[in-house]
């Protein structure tokens, strides 16, 4: 783990922090993950003939006292106030702080707390940032203040704008965590920032608050990687704890969700490679200049991410018959690999960088540094651990769904193209982190 931001070398890979090669053997972990995918496959094949998850429709019902409190305005007015508190303090320190991460705990909030925070937070608890997010609250207040409904209807959104927007708003912070020049810059932070919430709240104010929903990048990425957890609400509304995959089966499939999903993969894997020396090389040498030829990279990692779905989805289809959505069916089986590995890269980020940035905003930054929980061999084997059982997951919830959409003599058979995808992605996975 790299604990000084300001080296020239983490600049190039992170917005912050970084991680170097740990030691495990590429042989027992590359066998390992074929086993548990192969044996999950021929397990799945054998057992689970019929489909298994119920969407919103499953969970145990928790007590009302319980889902009264926290549905109580009192509740999320103090949630809302939190976020908004937490912003202004952000904002604050990016114009008054000094302009250097190592002692200004604005980079830090942004690329740590917010970014990889949400995923334990959502996993936990739920889409969280609906209820957190400075946005929604400033557009409610803007609402009043100018004596409209904070949860006015505003103009329809279009049917096939989807999560495009999400999708484009998370590649934008992506590519500013992991392309841009000076991400932790405090003049760049402040320009992402300030051009994101104006173009947000001018989107709010003609569509209404409901384009938060999936026109909020972080509010998508909260709500996608809370499919997973085990808090959730059934179709009544009623709070339930549920098992997880009930949860990803009622993932939306709506348009741009495809390319949301692929946008985490594919930044992800960018992030693996962008540490390796031959591809720093390229990027120092490159007559493009160093910032074209990252952006072409990560880029180039999204859209192969995309492609090898496609291709995968069209094979499915070949192979099983036709569907009227081939893409988007199976798309909620690649939220468990992106989830597994947004921990494997990021895990050492949080439990480090995630202190140190909390030691700094409440003005200990003298304290003594945090101590990673986990030695270069026990994280070395959580980031293994991590994407192999992401996949393992992702297999089970695209089995599931196939046995319900395919004839039982197809959907077996229509998986092949599923488990050689699941197979490459694991290969490019465990690949970056062991190179």
């Amino acid at each position: 783990m790299v604990l000084h931001p300001a080296d020239p070398l983490t600049s190039l890979a992170h917005g912050i922090g970084s991680q170097h090669d740990l030691p495990i053997s590429p042989f027992y972990a590359f066998a390992g993950a074929f086993a548990a995918l192969f044996v999950s496959f021929l397990a799945l094949g054998l057992l689970w003939s019929t489909s298994r998850f119920r969407g919103e429709r499953s969970g145990l019902a928790l007590p009302a006292a319980l889902q009264r409190v926290a549905d109580a305005p009192a509740t999320r007015t103090a949630l809302r106030g939190l976020g908004l508190a937490a912003a202004l303090a952000v904002l604050l320190h990016l114009l008054l702080g000094p302009d250097d991460p190592a002692h200004n705990p604005a980079p830090g909030a942004v690329y740590v707390l917010l970014w990889v925070g949400l995923v334990p937070a959502s996993l936990l608890l739920g889409p969280v940032w609906r209820l957190l997010n400075p946005l929604r609250t400033l557009h409610r207040l803007l609402s009043r203040a100018l004596r409209r409904r904070g949860r006015g209807p505003g103009r329809p959104l279009p049917a096939r704008l989807g999560q495009w927007p999400a999708a484009a708003g998370l590649f934008g912070f992506t590519w500013l965590e992991l392309v841009a020049p000076d991400p932790a810059s405090t003049t760049t932070l402040l320009i992402a920032i300030t051009t994101y919430a104006t173009a947000q709240l001018l989107l709010a104010a003609r569509f209404g608050e409901r384009w938060f929903d999936d026109g909020d990048a972080f509010e998508a990425y909260s709500a996608l990687l809370a499919r997973l957890s085990p808090l959730g609400r059934r179709s009544d509304g009623r709070l339930v704890l549920r098992n997880p995959f009930h949860g990803l089966d009622a993932t939306p499939e709506r348009p741009g969700l495809v390319a949301t999903v692929c946008v985490l993969l594919g930044s992800t894997a960018y992030d693996g490679f962008s540490d390796n020396p031959s591809w720093i090389n390229v990027l120092q040498t490159s007559p493009l200049g160093r910032t074209p030829t990252a952006t072409l990279g990560l880029l180039a990692s999204i859209a192969l991410v995309a492609t090898l779905y496609c291709l995968c989805a069209a094979a499915t289809r070949l192979v099983s018959g036709p569907h009227p959505g081939p893409l988007t069916a199976f798309a909620h089986s690649l939220v468990p690999i992106a989830l597994g590995y947004l921990i494997a890269h990021y895990f050492s980020l949080l439990v480090v960088e995630g202190p140190r940035t909390v030691s700094m905003a409440l003005g200990t930054d003298n304290a003594p540094e945090p101590v990673p929980p986990l030695g270069p061999g026990g994280l070395a084997a959580l980031q293994v651990i991590a994407v192999v059982t992401g996949h393992v997951l992702g297999v089970v919830a695209a089995h599931d769904r196939s046995v319900r959409l395919f004839p039982p003599a197809k959907a077996v058979a229509g998986q092949l193209p599923l488990l050689a995808l699941m197979i490459t992605y694991t290969v490019g996975g465990l690949s970056l982190l062991l190179n």
